[in-house]
């Protein structure tokens, strides 16, 4: 058993990957701040699923308040840290640019900071697929990304540099895993998915930007999950996508797949293209496959289809989700 200090652990990503780190019988610590960047109902609902566990901790905090976080670290003897607080969304990025910052940055390197002081060696955090915009697909780590086009992006890649800093001065041991565009059950409702879903079954309009044609290399949650979990390891210093690896999906497709679910037909209101959007994201994994023996198990279908089936059920309380 290993104590996990996991940060945003009422958040879509962390909740899940807390829920299967309990499962295996860890002790999972977990920071979150409740913020409002998104229906806090949602956070309520993945909290009170882990609350069931009895080796899970809540601490009420956020990653930028360095000295509540020392008391956090005094209070516990960690063997690894997660980090998954952050604040996501490109478009927002724009609207608040400083809070991105504060978080994405500032909060990673009090972690570091504290990491170094309470001599805890194993540091995982979350980057994005989006620090490849510009690149040649499928994306894989050695490519350079120096040119993000959203300041969340940009904030993301400053994490993986101030990360490389502390491996190479401290020896802390570092992986990094670059995420590609993570859908499932309780997820965010600022993603298209589950705006999607939400809309097309109560009849509403979908905001579609663009035409349709862009294209992502969904990932499930779960497999998500499990690919930082796995990268709990020893790797030294590490950038690694955890993606589908395979076609990318349209949003086209997506919307006629939920259409097929929910057995509705899309109202469709289309927008202009975001300039802080990609075109397209496809993961090289094959990174991932090597050093950490993963790859995803969830086709996507079959992803999306377990997606709906969780709204349908729990539609009483989402229909008063805000999005």
């Amino acid at each position: 058993m290993q104590t996990i200090l996991l940060t945003g652990s009422a958040g879509f990503i962390g909740s899940k990957t807390a829920e299967l780190l309990l499962k295996q019988g860890n002790m999972v610590v977990g920071i979150d701040n409740f913020n409002d960047y998104y229906d806090i109902e949602l956070k309520k609902y993945r909290n009170n699923q882990l609350l069931k566990f009895y080796k899970y901790k809540l601490e009420l905090a956020d990653i930028e308040d360095l000295q509540t976080l020392k008391v956090i670290f005094g209070k516990y003897k960690f063997d690894a840290v997660i980090n998954l607080a952050a604040r996501a969304g490109v478009r927002y990025s724009l609207e608040n640019p400083h809070v991105y910052v504060t978080t994405n940055i500032h909060g990673s390197l009090n972690l570091l900071e504290l990491m170094r002081e309470f001599n805890i060696k194993k540091y995982v955090i979350a980057s994005s697929s989006s620090t490849y915009a510009g690149e040649e697909m499928p994306f894989n780590e050695e490519l350079p990304v120096n040119k993000p086009i959203s300041t969340y992006a940009a904030t993301k890649k400053s994490a993986e540099l101030i990360a490389y800093t502390y491996h190479y001065l401290f020896g802390i041991d570092v992986s990094i895993l670059r995420y590609f565009t993570v859908y499932g059950p309780a997820g965010r409702p600022d993603m298209s998915y589950f705006r999607f879903i939400k809309w097309i079954d109560e009849g509403k309009p979908i905001e579609l930007f663009g035409d349709g044609t862009q294209s992502r290399d969904f990932t499930y949650i779960d497999d998500i999950a499990n690919g930082t979990i796995k990268a709990i390891k020893e790797v030294g210093y590490e950038i690694i996508n955890l993606g589908g690896g395979k076609n990318p999906i349209s949003i086209k497709y997506m919307i006629s797949k939920i259409e097929e679910y929910l057995g509705k037909k899309a109202l469709i209101n289309q927008k202009e293209f975001q300039k802080t959007d990609m075109d397209v994201t496809w993961a090289d994994i094959s990174k991932a496959k090597c050093i950490l023996d993963w790859e995803p198990k969830v086709n996507f279908d079959d992803g999306l289809k377990r997606t709906v089936e969780w709204y349908l059920e729990n539609k009483s309380w989402l229909k008063e989700i805000k999005i």
